[in-house]
């Protein structure tokens, strides 16, 4: 049975209750761990300063990118770009699998909490937004004439909520983002009201999220970030809207980018087993009323990754063995993340590691020619760092908090150099195009063209989008009734 959100009573306004809920429903306490990781920097002080040299070798950076304006900006602002160095305390103590195991499994406490805004699609489907607030904040709801610039997280195609994401939360508002996090259907506590759940590549139900992150949050810049194989969906969103993404910004961590040969190649058998069970789990609730669309017995006796795509969306008959090669690969021309890549109009910032086991392989699994042809792109790629690791040495003091940082408890613990990465990206590109546009407007005034034509480049959009064409339905009325606050 589905049961939708019920909408307000015609001639009256919703009543909507805000319900915050803390990251702590997700995961535990990291704090051991942390305490641990500053032992073992204490004991490694006096190896560290006998082979400087091999950890500066080990923690190298390389900006892959094309020739540019921008890229030669990039690297004259953003330092953060040449000064990673992996924490010493467990680069040879540790493998890179239990590092990578460790940030996407292992338990996470965030004062972090969330509200959530249940989204009603055009097809009558949900997702959900999490809205970040810091524990501290005691008006729950954010101003919609907030000038505070937007940050749209998206999760991995999963629906895990690691630990990287809630650290992400973290920095983003200590550094004054609005972070909200993209919660697909059925993921993360989300209802499931159709039989219809999002496919991979697939970015109609982010691009109405988006459009309703705008109407919420319209004197805000807007910036995407997504960690792993939720790369692939803001890829797709990127490509598929062009310059009318409302993106000004987007970066991928440890994204996943040739997503068919990652599914057919499979991952190491732990987390295959880990990540196919999980998914499992997250779908047996649903068991009865994807029945009609799904063949389930398909589903709950796969053993890998592409086992459940295949049972979810590649079923071309009613038995459980009708799913044929022919329909595997036209599932991936319609959800492979490049498929448009050459529309991407917006700045896109990758960060990933030769040594990340959960992509593969460097050299056959990241499109290095994309970034040296595509002046869009941009790729910082280390030696060490695993899947979303890219741990640094512990500092007092990681990002300027302010009177925040004890809340968050950021002073002493490992800092993610990627996340600093990410954000230096986002200020850098935003100050390239405000003096391109400063430098539009005196080139037009040069030429006597003042007047409107200032007036219009003041009030465009600093990634230069266009605006998306009005939707076939009321978006104002649906977004005044059908938006609701749930646990």
């Amino acid at each position: 049975t589905y049961s939708p959100l019920s909408g307000s009573d015609s001639g009256s306004e919703c009543e909507h209750t805000c319900v915050n809920f803390s990251f702590i429903k997700y995961f535990g306490s990291q704090r051991r761990w942390d305490a641990w990781f500053q032992r073992q920097e204490k004991e490694g002080s006096g190896e560290r300063r006998a082979s400087a040299g091999a950890a500066a070798a080990r923690g190298a950076v390389e900006l892959v990118c094309k020739p540019s304006a921008l890229a030669n900006y990039l690297k004259k602002h953003c330092r953060t770009f040449t000064d990673y160095a992996t924490c010493a305390g467990w680069t040879w103590r540790f493998s890179v699998f239990i590092l990578s195991a460790f940030e996407l499994c292992w338990p996470y406490y965030s004062p972090v909490q969330f509200v959530r805004d249940n989204l009603q699609l055009s097809d009558d489907g949900l997702v959900a937004l999490d809205w970040a607030v810091p524990s501290y904040q005691k008006r729950r709801r954010t101003s919609s004439h907030s000038s505070s610039p937007v940050l749209l997280i998206i999760p991995n195609s999963f629906g895990k909520i690691t630990g990287n994401l809630l650290k992400l939360c973290e920095v983003a508002l200590s550094h004054g983002y609005l972070p909200v996090v993209f919660n697909r259907r059925s993921q993360n506590a989300t209802p499931l009201t159709t039989p219809k759940l999002q496919q991979f590549g697939d970015p109609t139900d982010l691009r109405e999220a988006v459009r309703y992150i705008r109407y919420r949050q319209p004197a805000g810049r807007l910036y995407a970030v997504s960690e792993s194989s939720g790369s692939g969906l803001l890829l797709s969103y990127l490509g598929e809207c062009g310059s009318s993404s409302y993106v000004t910004a987007a970066a991928c961590l440890s994204p996943v980018f040739r997503c068919q040969s990652w599914f057919e190649s499979g991952l190491c058998w732990p987390l295959q087993w880990a990540l196919t069970l999980y998914q499992k789990m997250s779908l047996s609730r649903y068991r009865t009323a994807l029945a009609a669309t799904v063949q389930m017995e398909a589903l709950f006796s796969s053993c890998s990754l592409r086992g459940v795509e295949e049972a979810l969306f590649c079923q071309t008959g009613t038995s459980s063995f009708s799913i044929t090669s022919g329909a595997w690969d036209a599932y991936w021309e319609r959800n492979e993340p490049l498929r448009d890549v050459d529309e991407v109009a917006i700045p896109v910032l990758s960060v990933c590691a030769k040594d990340d086991p959960v992509r593969g392989d460097a050299q056959s699994t990241i499109p290095l020619e994309l970034f040296e042809t595509n002046p869009h792109f941009f790729l910082l790629l280390t030696e060490r760092g695993g899947h979303l690791g890219f741990c640094t040495q512990p500092e007092k003091r990681a990002f300027d908090l302010g009177a925040s940082a004890s809340y968050f408890g950021m002073e002493g613990c490992v800092s993610n150099w990627s996340h600093r990465a990410v954000f230096e990206f986002f200020r850098a590109t935003t100050d390239f195009f405000s003096v391109e546009e400063r430098s539009k407007q005196l080139a037009a005034k040069r030429r006597g063209l003042g007047g409107a034509a200032g007036r219009a480049f003041r009030h465009r959009s600093i990634s230069t989008c266009k605006r998306v064409p009005a939707c076939s339905h009321n978006i104002h009325a649906i977004y005044n009734w059908q938006r609701s606050y749930t646990r």
